[in-house]
């Protein structure tokens, strides 16, 4: 049987440590809250009465219901208060030497019998739990923010923890609503671990110029369906935060330079520029603490209509194709109102685009997202046909053929031949050079490219991808077309992944690169994405939806052109995708699709 908990204590009543105390007393456990003067403990009341005050606002809790988890939590000053309660909480800033001198001294105070446990994000639980006598009984409970709400709880036992300490905090867990997911003590533990990794690819974005900070943060949200931006995530954080997480996952990680704090981050820090609760971090807010962010010189500045900033009047375009991403961006123009020429090898290919199109146009029309007569309308706009002879006259070509650079830079020479002077010319590659594409052209100033996200009629992210030879023009009439479309387009530079699958799949190989040290299992690492970070999938359901085969070409990309030791493919995936373990489509991958 799990011990029964009556009392905790909970040291340190900042924005965590104010809602570990709200998670507690919500559930019916006497708390006693611990700081280290009256001024703070006053604070850490006002921060609790605060989010309760909204809760009963929105009528998520009864004004009886808080003003009984109120009378649960006695405040106080000094840790000779937490002498008799069964277990102790320590949410103070990561510092070990500080974490070390409160364990030390809880070691003295609380009853032999009591659980010591540590909130810390990124430190040693083991390091912080040999400054007591009782390292057995020391464990990491590492709550997310905000921890009323969050559901996910990181269990985290040293290599002396008691099991019967484990066993008695999964059950309290369970108790609070949470998920815990257990694990040992290493470096970030899961979520940190896969997280930190790719908010410091991020800002290694952002200082080097690749694309501005609210393309990189719209990229994530709309591509990836996060629930924020990665740097308006480390705003949030706080830059001085993610700075010492970084730091501590560098030196206790192996060093893998993807987790040296790039240099931005301290000097920002050192500027006493630390996100919202400075006011000012990546994105300037209306106060300190304030989540409205406000417009600063950085922001950009919208034009006066499409036109105004260059770009090219644009009426009729050719789209040159026949797979999914084809027909998704045929809809997308038709209804969008240009006037279509789509180009097929063959009458057979084309008669299955046209059938493909008016299947996705007739279902727009049962949803009720579309009707009849704009149905018609848009087929109306579409011409078919199955030589390239018939975009001589188009304004823009947008291709998206098989993921082939010869078979590209072949198109590209014969479009070079056939079309006007002035047309843009698009690649939709989600992975291969522009540039190279570009240059088997007489106008690489006129090439750029479109890379659409599928299902392309529904994702609502473009990423325009520019070469060093695209010129301003062919920019502008790309932004656009995009804002035309009713999509959001995002500029960046020809690199490798370019934003999105950038960020994206080095987290997901540290995800596999996890498993395969068996650190933690596959359902539990999705969890932790899932219900500590809020993301949508998991790193391996989303693996196994894009595809192993598909996952590990686009790592390789990444790793042959940035040759950063940390993007090497995961061994594990090699394999899989060796024995024919593709995800989804092939009935297995990481898990078994057969028996669902």
């Amino acid at each position: 049987m799990a011990r029964e908990f009556t009392s905790v204590g909970v040291v340190g009543l900042g924005t965590m440590g104010a809602g570990i105390v709200e998670v507690f007393a919500r559930n019916g456990i006497d708390v006693v809250a611990v700081e280290i003067s009256a001024a703070a403990v006053e604070r850490g009341r006002a921060t609790l009465t605060g989010s309760t005050d909204r809760a009963v606002a929105k009528g998520k809790l009864a004004e009886a219901d808080r003003d009984a988890l109120l009378a649960r939590v006695d405040w106080q000053v000094g840790l000779d208060a937490l002498h008799s309660v069964d277990l102790v909480i320590e949410a103070v800033p990561e510092h070990l030497d500080l974490k070390q001198r409160i364990f030390a001294e809880l070691d003295r105070v609380c009853k032999p019998e009591a659980i010591l446990a540590t909130n810390t994000s990124s430190l040693s639980v083991t390091e912080i739990s040999v400054a007591t006598t009782r390292p057995n009984q020391v464990i990491g409970i590492h709550f997310f923010n905000p921890a009323p709400i969050m559901k996910l709880v990181e269990v985290v036992r040293t290599v002396v923890t008691s099991a019967d300490v484990v066993a008695d905090v999964e059950a309290l867990c369970e108790r609070l609503g949470k998920v815990d997911v257990t694990i040992s003590d290493r470096a970030g533990f899961i979520a940190n671990a896969l997280l930190f990794g790719y908010l410091n690819h991020a800002v290694s974005m952002f200082e080097s110029r690749y694309a501005t900070r609210e393309d990189i943060d719209a990229a994530m949200k709309l591509g990836c369906g996060l629930p924020m931006g990665p740097l308006a995530l480390m705003d949030l954080i706080g830059l001085d935060t993610a700075y010492e997480i970084l730091d501590t996952m560098y030196r206790r990680g192996g060093r893998d330079r993807r987790h040296a704090p790039v240099p931005l981050i301290k000097q920002m820090v050192t500027a006493g520029l630390l996100g919202r609760k400075s006011g000012r971090g990546f994105y300037t807010y209306e106060r300190p603490g304030s989540p409205v962010v406000v417009p600063d010189e950085h922001t950009p500045v919208t034009t006066g209509g499409a036109l105004a900033d260059g770009a090219r009047a644009t009426a009729k375009v050719g789209i040159v194709g026949s797979g999914t991403m084809a027909t998704g961006i045929i809809e997308v123009f038709a209804k969008a109102g240009y006037e279509v020429i789509s180009v097929t090898r063959g009458a057979e290919k084309s008669a299955k685009v046209c059938e493909a199109v008016k299947t996705s146009l007739n279902k727009g029309v049962v949803r009720g997202k579309l009707s009849e007569e704009d149905r018609d309308a848009a087929l109306g706009r579409v011409t078919w046909s199955a030589t390239l002879d018939h975009l001589a006259d188009v304004d823009l070509v947008v291709e998206a053929v098989v993921e082939e650079l010869s078979v590209k830079k072949a198109l590209f020479a014969s479009l070079d031949e056939i079309c006007k002077p002035g047309v843009v010319l698009a690649t939709t590659t989600s992975s291969l050079p522009v540039i190279d594409v570009a240059m088997a052209t007489q106008r690489p100033a006129d090439v750029i490219g479109l890379h659409f996200f599928n299902p392309a009629p529904i994702m609502p992210l473009v990423e325009i991808v520019q070469t060093i030879r695209t010129s301003a023009e062919t920019s502008a009439t790309a932004r656009a077309v995009c804002a035309a479309l009713g999509k959001t387009g995002v500029v960046c530079g020809d690199r490798s992944g370019f934003i999105v699958n950038a960020l994206l799949f080095p987290y997901l190989n540290d995800a596999v690169k996890m498993l395969e040290a068996s650190y933690s299992t596959a359902d539990d690492i999705d969890y932790a994405m899932k219900l500590g970070c809020g993301y949508p999938m998991g790193p391996f359901e989303l693996l196994d939806v894009v595809g192993l085969d598909v996952s590990l070409a686009i790592q390789r990309e990444l790793y042959l052109e940035l040759r950063e030791p940390g993007f090497a493919p995961a061994p594990l995936l090699e394999h899989l995708v060796t024995a024919g373990y593709l995800g989804r489509k092939s009935g297995r991958g990481f898990r078994d699709h057969t028996k669902r």
